[in-house]
């Protein structure tokens, strides 16, 4: 324990390369939410590993990208913003050979850090040695990283050389978290997640981009064996709101289902779940909606 170490990681990468499914998989429980479309992470995560090495507090940003909204550019805001404050700036990127514009955007936020950078190569478990090989090697000549560290976040592959790696890079220091701490997310906020994460699974194409959820209400019973939960999903649209609900309140019920057993999960404790959707025109183009929802300018 003398030569106890800790710091701050940043995860960062372009939407869906795995960022949130290796965060969970690293700390062994679900905290961030996963799906297969852009900007499921909009806020910064912070969640812990402990072990008798050492603690790494991790940060799930958003998906690096352009913004084309305020919700964008408060995404890119926070994500861009943890990449000075850490420690180790963990970079997710695919086992491929091709580099494409956004990870070349990304190339070049990197070149304004000193902080050093770990490229981690995910999905290794969707393509052949080889191909990672020549990852590795593209990876190589197109930024100077610290450490290039090849993994399967789904599958848990080299998830303890990724975590021996880290700790290489970070210094000797205090423990900022008690050792059963794995994140600082209020549990409302993580109940509100994963309403999201359902609606992003179980809706078509643009819809999901333009929700949030909101808990209005969330009171355990005296009896202490259930919790009732009260949530309003936010659409931008009238149509959105018909489609969110379905045919005689289908997709909402589904949605609700799905949710429940995430968050009874998460609780240990049996859920009563009522979803509302609201319409907000344009709300992810408003600064005080914007706020309402849990998205701040100046975090």
């Amino acid at each position: 324990m003398d030569k106890f170490k800790s710091g701050f990681v940043a995860i960062i990468g372009r939407p869906n390369v795995g960022k949130s499914t290796l965060m969970n998989s690293l700390i062994g429980q679900k905290i961030a939410i996963t799906s297969s479309k852009a900007q499921t992470t909009r806020n910064r995560i912070q969640t812990v590993y402990t072990s008798d090495e050492g603690q790494i507090v991790f940060l799930d940003t958003p998906g690096i990208n352009r913004a084309k909204n305020k919700l964008g550019e408060y995404m890119l805001k926070v994500a861009e913003g943890t990449l000075n404050e850490v420690d180790v700036v963990m970079w997710i990127v695919e086992a491929t050979t091709f580099i494409g514009a956004g990870e070349r955007y990304i190339i070049e936020q990197l070149k304004k850090t000193k902080t050093p950078v770990i490229i981690v190569i995910n999905k290794i478990d969707a393509v052949t040695k080889e191909e990672v090989v020549k990852a590795i090697s593209t990876y190589k000549e197109a930024f100077d990283a610290s450490e290039i560290v090849p993994v399967s976040a789904l599958k848990g592959t080299n998830k303890d050389e990724l975590i021996n790696t880290i700790f290489s890079h970070l210094p000797v220091g205090p423990q900022f978290y008690d050792e059963d701490t794995i994140t600082d997310q209020p549990e409302r906020q993580i109940v509100s997640e994963l309403i999201r994460e359902q609606a992003l699974r179980q809706l078509d194409k643009e819809i999901p981009h333009g929700i949030a959820v909101v808990i209005d209400s969330m009171k355990e019973r005296s009896n202490g064996q259930i919790m009732d939960i009260n949530a309003t999903i936010i659409c931008e649209r009238d149509s959105h709101k018909g489609i969110i609900i379905g045919k005689q309140g289908a997709m909402l019920k589904k949605i609700g289902t799905h949710s429940r057993y995430g968050i009874e999960k998460l609780l240990d404790i049996k859920v009563n779940l009522q979803l509302w959707v609201k319409v907000k025109k344009d709300w992810r183009d408003t600064d005080t909606l914007l706020k309402n929802y849990g998205y701040h300018m100046d975090t």
